[in-house]
Parts: C-alpha cells; structure tokens; sequence
C-alpha cells in the first residue's frame, strides 16, 4: 500500500509524464514477458491490449493503466494528455473485438465506448485511481478523451 502511495504521489508531479512516456517499451516488454502479470510498471492495476491495427490488420499491443468495473476492464485513451489519440482508440472504433491480458490470462473483449452520461462517473474513478489522469485531460481540454468498457465475451 505504501509503494502505490508513492507511486500516485510522483505521478502527480508535473515532470512525471515526459519521465514516464519513455518507459512504454520497458513497460511492453515486461508485459510481454510476464505474459500480463506486470504491466504499467506495477504502478496501478494495468493490463496488456492486443487490437488489431485499422490500417494494417496485424496486432498491435498496447500496455494500459484500467479500472475495475464488474466483470469488464475500463480504460481511456488519454494518451498522455497528447493531441491525438493513441491509435488503440482508433483500433476499437474500427474493431471492437480486442484481447486483453491480465494477470497471465488472455480474455476475449468487445470494447464499448461509454456515453457522454457516463463518461463524467468512469474518468473520476480513473482520477481517484491515478491522480495524473488530472492533467492528462488539462492538456487535452482540445478533443474528447474516450473512455472504453472491454467486457468479456464467450468463446
């Protein structure tokens, strides 16, 4: 509990983002390699998302921070607070069926982007989790940042 107390108060200093952008690959390969059991650097709960690219058609993995939702997985695409979405977004719009790797388990998803209704409820849980996600969206005040549910579907 201590170690995700420093982790949420680092990742609420200003400088923290540009640190952080650069672990991504470490982060992928520990992914990988831990075949989901380590992701987002053991910082928060996070999981490994494997898409299928809109343009290219080949898999594309993507390791994310989440929130518990029920049975589904709820991840935004804030990108850091970039200008632009990270492509996972434009990979779901295009193709809702996704995979994601947990805890060492791969599970067949079907993303749904939440509602303007509900997207307000979702980011706070996303805030409260990592307090940085607070910036994300100041940076981003320009474009919306969506919000996805990955919800289990049976084989």
């Amino acid at each position: 509990m201590v170690w995700k107390s420093f982790w949420r108060a680092i990742g609420s200093i200003p400088g923290f983002t540009p640190v952080a952008k650069r672990t991504v690959v470490i982060d992928r390969w520990l992914s990988r390699v831990t075949h989901g059991r380590v992701v987002a650097l053991g910082m928060a709960p996070g999981l490994l998302l494997t898409t299928i690219g809109r343009r290219s058609g080949q898999q594309r993995q993507s390791p994310l921070q989440f929130v518990a939702e029920g049975d589904a997985y709820v991840v935004v695409g804030s990108n850091w607070g970039g200008p632009n979405a990270p492509a996972w977004v434009h990979n779901l719009r295009a193709n809702p069926r996704a995979t994601v790797t947990v805890g060492g388990r791969d599970i067949a998803v079907e993303a749904r982007e939440a509602t303007d209704d509900d997207r307000e409820r979702l980011w706070q849980l996303f805030v409260d989790q990592w307090p940085g996600y607070a910036r994300y969206r100041e940076r981003a005040a320009h474009r919306t940042l969506r919000i996805f549910r990955l919800v289990p579907v049976g084989e």
